[in-house]
């Protein structure tokens, strides 16, 4: 994806490029939504007797890598934004690539956060928020 040309200046190329580093972030997020979706919840809380409790042990741990890789992913965007487009200066036209940016990663982050709620709904009307 390339950024148009100013609107004032339609002969100059675009000051900046959306390139791999722009998806690395988005990537990472979309990697921890994947691992903590797949989690089994009654594994986490050590309920009917899954195993031993290495189990619950490795489960928790893949748990909290998932969150990381998401945490890392948010902070990887900010990061990317600060450095790439807020620092130079850009106009505002091209600052709008590092906020779509965050803005995605915190969609997917939401999006991992009501799965893992909506997978612990018991009945239609019943809510448990527990890990």
């Amino acid at each position: 994806m390339h950024a148009h040309s100013p609107y004032d200046e339609p002969q100059l190329p675009p000051p900046v490029h959306v390139t791999f580093v722009d998806w690395i972030p988005g990537f990472c997020t979309l990697l921890g939504m994947i691992v903590v979706n797949m989690i089994d919840k009654d594994r986490v809380r050590g309920d009917e007797g899954f195993g031993d409790s290495r189990a619950v042990w490795r489960a928790r741990l893949f748990l909290f890598i998932g969150f990381a890789l998401m945490a890392g992913g948010l902070a990887g965007s900010v990061t990317v934004h600060v450095l790439k487009y807020y620092l130079h200066a850009y106009q505002e036209q091209y600052l709008y690539y590092g906020y779509a940016n965050i803005s995605q990663n915190v969609a997917l982050m939401l999006s991992a956060v009501v799965l893992w709620i909506s997978q612990s709904v018991g009945s239609e009307y019943e809510y448990n928020l527990s890990i």
